[in-house]
């Protein structure tokens, strides 16, 4: 019989790794096009972003002053710190019975007036993922954002374009 689970002492299934990385992408890419089709102050990411965007700002009042540099570029030594990571903890289990996958990891953005990619992304929880995202789309901070990911998604469209008349010219 299996003795009591320790977390600390628990070796890293690659498998499960896999899959977990598999869902934070997709999740990712899920909002970025959720950014390019909807304008970010009219997005809502839960049924709580009320109460969310309140708390995150009441908690974490560092986040509440304009011009919101912290909200728009994430500091990961902050948010990884033994002080950050307690307060954190704190807010995210607030909402262990209230947000479906709450502490799932979760890709963000650390600047958002860019896109993903690898030295704009970090890993996250999901709750820490809603505060930041709803906060930036509240205070405007994703405007940019969602410009760039509809020309993105206008020059992808292009190119399918082009990509087809050449395949008519052929044919």
């Amino acid at each position: 019989m299996a003795g009591k689970f320790d977390p600390n002492t628990a070796q890293n299934a690659v498998e499960i790794e896999k899959q977990f990385a598999v869902k934070a992408v997709e999740h990712a890419q899920t909002y970025w096009n959720l950014l390019e089709k909807v304008a970010p102050r009219d997005l809502r990411l839960t049924k709580l972003d009320d109460e969310i965007f309140e708390h995150t700002m009441a908690t974490f009042p560092e986040l509440n002053e304009p011009p919101y540099d912290k909200v728009t570029k994430l500091d990961e030594d902050w948010l990884k710190s033994p002080d950050g990571k307690e307060r954190w903890r704190d807010f995210i289990n607030s909402y262990e019975k209230k947000v479906k996958d709450y502490n799932f990891g979760s890709l963000i953005r650390t600047d958002a007036t860019d896109e993903y990619g690898e030295k704009n992304t970090i890993f996250v929880t999901r709750m820490q993922f809603y505060a930041f995202e709803i906060a930036r789309n509240r205070l405007g901070l994703n405007d940019r954002a969602h410009e760039l990911a509809k020309e993105e998604a206008a020059k992808e469209k292009a190119k399918a374009e082009k990509t087809k008349e050449k395949g008519k010219k052929k044919a």
